[in-house]
């Protein structure tokens, strides 16, 4: 079989443009990705059909099975969907999701409080992106359905909030995995007068797309600046209509059982906890774990750069499960019901894990076309080491775009950045490292084969493009603001000039859409 033919060339960009292209026309996610699937498979195999279908049956394969080895992380990850499919269709059908609504209407005076609620919660759960978009989307929909809130917007705060505060995040899965990256970029280039976790640190303020795209979620939370497709889906939600019915029931959602009459907010409220508390514990529990197998000492930064995410978030999803059924059981919920509300919960959550591997396979697929090589490759040297922190974040944004993958632009790019700065201007080393993770998060708030995006969508029990296509003008605004930030940085060699420059370009787009939102 010839393989990698047209690897780290121009056309190794064509299958997940062809991918979002298709989605983004056609609004049909499964069609779209497998025709990316078999345009990367003719690709890699020079157009043997036969040689791509075996190869693209591999890449199956691969996902759950390599090397002898069973492929923990896919796996426990769709278990995790799986089971927190089943306890969210439990908490519903008990009734106790109809009872923290109830609880939770005493508390929020109006659509707005539930929507800033819905994004308080999103901040405080920072450990996970995948964590944060699944259980804020389990706890808050039944509220913002109450309130007549999109599911499109529930999934553009869940979005919002998972990515740009994990980035931001030293003590989460993202903060941990960076700061092993940057580690690795400090130790090669010989840079020892500044710790790791510092590094870290001084990175944050510059990460300007996290910051602005929060603060601009708070302000359409707050202020109701809805634009583009949002603003008809909000007018739609008003009405009753929370998602499109002409597209179909979304991934994530419980179907209409009878709920029971008997449900406590507490029935909600201790699963999820529990939930939360636990999958902290374990992924504490697995990391210390592995440092004492590294014969290194514990501390709880070194605990989440070591843990076993995945298995983590398997662990405390059956604790959570358990006490979600534990108080049915209590409350006397009919074992039929019971198990009618778990057949459900998995039904509901098999659209998802759809999606989900066959972005996994396309993502495989591209990397085996080093489409994300190709797009760091059109870094030249020749730009001008002041407007290289822009340009760098405009380059991850696209590849992360391409790839759907945050973590795989950081992999690639952050090393990049690193050697440009080097090479140029050492003291920017750090602001190109900040926009790398900027335009990473921005590339896959856009992608429709970000795994990321995927999840939210399923959170907030929202169809896929449509989520897609809602963020995307937000996502646009917070990046444009950022690139004129990063241009300032650079030109200037100051992070307060940058931050400055975003900040009145933050105040005037406010303003305008405040204007806007106030016209009839």
């Amino acid at each position: 079989m010839t393989i990698f033919s047209y690897a780290d060339s121009p056309l190794s960009i064509f299958p997940p443009v062809l991918a979002i292209t298709l989605a983004i026309i056609s609004r049909r996610v499964l069609l779209s990705l497998g025709a990316g699937i078999i345009a990367g498979g003719l690709l890699i195999c020079n157009f043997s059909v036969l040689d791509a279908a075996k190869y693209i049956g591999a890449t199956v394969t691969g996902l759950f099975w390599s090397n002898g080895n069973i492929n923990t992380w896919n796996i426990y990850i769709l278990l995790f969907l799986i089971l927190l499919g089943l306890m969210t269709a439990v908490m519903t059908v008990s009734g106790s999701a109809k009872a923290f609504a109830q609880w939770a209407q005493k508390r929020v005076n109006n659509r707005r409080d539930v929507k800033l609620l819905t994004m308080m919660l999103g901040i405080v759960i920072f450990i996970d992106d995948y964590f944060n978009s699944l259980v804020v989307g389990s706890v808050a929909r039944p509220l913002t359905d109450r309130y007549h809130i999109s599911r499109a917007k529930l999934a553009y705060i869940l979005d919002s909030t998972a990515a740009p505060v994990c980035v931001i995040s030293p003590v989460s899965s993202w903060g941990a995995y960076i700061i092993a990256l940057i580690g690795g970029i400090l130790t090669r280039h010989g840079i020892h007068n500044m710790s790791y976790l510092g590094a870290f640190a001084t990175m944050i303020p510059m990460n300007f797309y996290a910051i602005f795209s929060l603060l601009l979620l708070f302000c359409v939370c707050m202020f109701g600046l809805d634009v583009g497709s949002m603003k008809l889906h909000e007018l739609n939600a008003q009405r009753g209509e929370l998602y499109d019915p002409i597209k179909g029931i979304p991934p994530g959602s419980i179907a209409e059982l009878p709920e029971e009459q008997n449900g406590k907010a507490s029935g909600l409220f201790f699963p999820i906890g529990v939930l939360v508390l636990a999958t902290v514990s374990f992924m504490i529990l697995t990391g210390s774990q592995q440092l004492h197998s590294d014969h290194l000492t514990f501390s709880l930064i070194r605990a989440f750069e070591k843990t076993n995410v995945s298995l983590s978030l398997v662990l405390g999803s059956i604790v959570g499960l358990s006490v979600a059924l534990w108080f049915a059981i209590r409350q006397k919920m009919p074992k039929h019901k019971i198990c009618l509300s778990l057949m459900d919960g998995f039904k509901s959550m098999l659209p998802a894990l759809y999606i989900l591997v066959f972005a996994w396979t396309i993502s495989g697929i591209i990397g085996q076309l080093n489409t994300g090589k190709y797009m760091a490759s059109l870094a030249s040297s020749n730009i001008h080491f002041s407007l290289l922190p822009a340009a760098m974040f405009v380059l991850a944004g696209i590849t992360s775009f391409a790839t759907g993958t945050s973590w795989g632009t950081f992999g690639i790019m952050l090393p990049i950045a690193a050697d440009m700065s080097m090479g140029t201007h050492v003291s920017m080393m750090l602001p190109m490292l900040a926009s790398v993770l900027s335009g990473s998060v921005f590339g896959d708030h856009c992608s429709p084969i970000s795994d990321t995006t995927i999840l939210s969508s399923t959170g907030a029990s929202c169809h896929h493009i449509d989520h897609v296509t809602t963020q995307l003008p937000y996502a646009l605004m917070s990046a444009t603001i950022t690139m004129f930030g990063y241009l300032v940085l650079g030109l200037t060699e100051s992070v307060t000039w940058g931050i400055a420059t975003c900040c009145v370009l933050f105040i005037g787009l406010v303003a305008i859409l405040r204007y806007k939102a106030s016209k009839p």
